[in-house]
Formats: structure tokens, C-alpha cells, sequence
């Protein structure tokens, strides 16, 4: 059963939006947010914090996963932004709760809270409800979807909240990329005179610890290639960033138009699939592919899947290329048998 409410609300303008939203939030509320750390997340969230911090008692924000992924951590550090790591003990603390850049299906941790606020770039799914949902699927990034909140408020960023949001702009739009669209560059535009591209050089600086170099190595010796596609599989990973820089750096290579990287993490296969978006959607992939099996979505050039080995009746110690390809292998044939008639 569809209990999805995507398409109930709908707005003639961003003011009527804001307005519905702040409506939903008083003074006794002590509002969670929660997100999937990454850049475009955070930022999103200290903006919802700067929207939210005089019209509720309190405002934190909860990140479900580690942050390893060094860059990251700069971010986090050098523009301070506050963190408490989640719990399920912890959302006994709060009344309320919002999801910025993700939607409740997209994790498990996610699907028994239920969200007062909804907010995302990510295509839509079903399966979940709240009473406000924002989806811009067209939209690059959620930090633009934040950067018109504040706009239509008339709030003027901080430095230090500028510099977050175009940073998540830039990561998840691949630098104005294929997925960027005018909403994006006009919010980077506005935004530009905010913020301290001092900050933004020391964030996107970093991407690599010397302990990590060995998983490149692991995935060039893995590497196979099929017409224009990649696949490597890598093993046990002490985290799933890794297999991010890896397979954004391996999708730069001439004259490929797919990327798949798999690794074993807590007893869980996770591919990063990426793509050149062109005639082809990364995250209808993932999803044909993985969702009845485990957890599966994205975007058109990127997508994420992760799956139990249990769900896949295979070892994982025994996991390698040739398994991690033969998971594709049917797709592709009738993507290009399709092709050739």
C-alpha cells in the first residue's frame, strides 16, 4: 500500500511554502534533525537550525552514521557545526522531528520515526508519510531547496552557514555538473558574497588519509572492464566512504559511461554506481535491481545499494569481481540486446 503524501501539498510560492512550514513548529517543541551526514546534509540541517532556533524551545541536529570520510570531518570542525550522535534513546529528548536530504525509506533507522518535516532532492519514494514533504528532484541539492527558505524569510546567512551551503551545493551538483540546474547556480550566486572561500579550500582539500591508498591499489588490481563499463570489488572496508572516492575518481576515466565499486561492510555488500546520466538513471538501477533484497536509491548519475549477504545466498569471504559483475549481468543483457534491434 502506497501511504505516501508527495503530491497532497501543494504551494503557489515559496512564502506560502515557508509559511505552512513554520506553522507546524511553536515554542514548547523540541525539534531533532536527523540526517545522513555528508555535506549537502549538513548543511541543510544548520540552515533548518538557524530557520527554527527562536521559534523552538530546542533545535539539535543527529547524524545516524559515523563520520569518517575526512573531508567531512574538516567540515564539522572548522565550521563547528554541532552534532549529537544518534540513538534511539535519544529521540525520547524530542517532540518533533525533521529528515533533511533523505526520505524514510532510504534507511532503517529512519522508518519508525515519524517526521513532522520532510526535505529532499531525492527522487520521491513510497511506503511513508509527514506532515510536510518538500521533493525538488530537479533541484542539484538540497542546500539549494534550504538557500530559498532562507531567501524567502529574508534571513542573511552567516559565513559560516554560506560556506556550508555552497560547499553542498558544489559536492553534490559535481561542481555544476550534469545535475545542476538554474536553481542551483543562482543560490551559489547569492551566496557567494557570504561566504569565506578560505573555509571552502581547506574543506574540499582533503579527501584521502595515507591508511586509505591501499584500497586504491585493491581496486585497480580488482578492476574489470566490460564495453564501457567498470566493476571492482574491494572487500572489507572499514568504512563506505571509501568506496565514494573511489568510485568518483574511477568514473573519470576516458570513455567510461558506468562505474560500479562494491565492498563488505558489517556483513553487508554496499555498491557506489555511478554514471554519465546520459540515456541512463544510476538510481533506477539500484532500485530495479536491489530494493526487494535490501536498501536501494539515487539520483540519475548516482546511486547506492546495500545489501545483506544473507539476501544474496553468497559467502562474502568467496565475494569477488566476477560474483560482484554476474549481479549486473542480466540487466546489461537486456539493456543491450535492446540496443542492437
Amino acid at each position: 500500500m502506497d501511504k505516501s503524501n508527495h503530491k497532497k501539498l501543494k504551494f503557489r510560492s515559496n512564502k506560502e511554502r515557508v509559511s505552512y512550514f513554520l506553522k507546524l513548529f511553536n515554542k514548547e517543541d523540541k525539534v531533532l534533525v536527523l540526517i545522513w551526514a555528508d555535506p549537502d546534509a549538513l548543511a541543510c540541517a544548520l540552515a533548518l537550525k538557524r530557520i527554527l532556533q527562536n521559534k523552538v524551545e530546542k533545535i539539535d541536529i543527529s547524524n545516524i552514521n559515523e563520520i569518517v570520510r575526512l573531508n567531512n570531518q574538516v567540515m564539522v570542525n572548522i565550521l563547528k557545526i554541532p552534532l549529537i550522535k544518534f540513538s534511539e534513546e535519544l529521540l525520547k529528548s524530542y517532540n518533533k522531528f525533521i529528515l533533511v536530504d533523505s526520505q524514510p525509506s532510504h534507511r532503517e533507522e529512519f522508518k519508525n520515526i515519524k517526521f513532522t518535516a520532510v526535505i529532499d532532492h531525492h527522487p520521491p519514494t513510497n511506503d511513508w508519510e509527514a506532515s510536510y514533504v518538500d521533493i525538488r528532484p530537479d533541484y542539484g541539492a538540497a542546500s539549494t531547496i534550504l538557500f530559498e527558505y532562507l531567501k524567502t524569510l529574508k534571513i542573511k546567512p552567516s559565513v559560516y552557514l554560506a560556506t556550508a551551503l555552497i560547499y553542498g551545493i558544489k559536492v553534490d551538483t559535481d561542481n555544476f555538473g550534469s545535475s545542476a540546474n538554474p536553481q542551483d547556480v543562482t543560490a551559489f550566486q547569492k551566496l557567494y558574497k557570504h561566504m569565506n572561500r578560505y573555509l571552502l579550500n581547506k574543506m574540499e582539500g582533503y579527501h584521502i588519509r595515507r591508511s586509505e591508498l591501499k584500497y586504491f591499489k585493491i581496486a585497480l588490481d580488482q578492476l574489470k572492464f566490460q564495453k564501457n563499463r567498470i566493476f571492482s570489488y574491494i572487500g572489507k572496508v572499514l568504512n563506505t566512504d571509501i568506496l565514494v572516492v573511489i568510485a568518483d575518481f574511477l568514473n573519470k576515466i576516458y570513455d567510461t559511461s558506468w562505474v560500479f565499486v562494491g565492498g563488505e561492510y558489517k556483513k553487508k555488500l554496499v555498491i557506489i554506481i555511478r554514471c554519465d546520466g546520459y540515456r541512463k538513471d544510476a538510481g533506477k538501477l539500484a532500485i530495479r535491481l536491489f530494493k526487494n533484497i535490501g536498501l536501494a536509491g539515487g539520483h540519475k548519475e548516482k546511486a547506492r545499494a546495500e545489501i545483506p549477504f544473507s539476501n544474496l545466498n553468497l559467502e562474502s569471504n568467496k565475494f569477488d569481481t566476477p560474483k560482484f559483475i554476474k549481479l549486473f549481468e542480466k540487466y546489461f543483457k537486456s539493456r543491450d540486446r535492446r540496443k542492437k534491434s
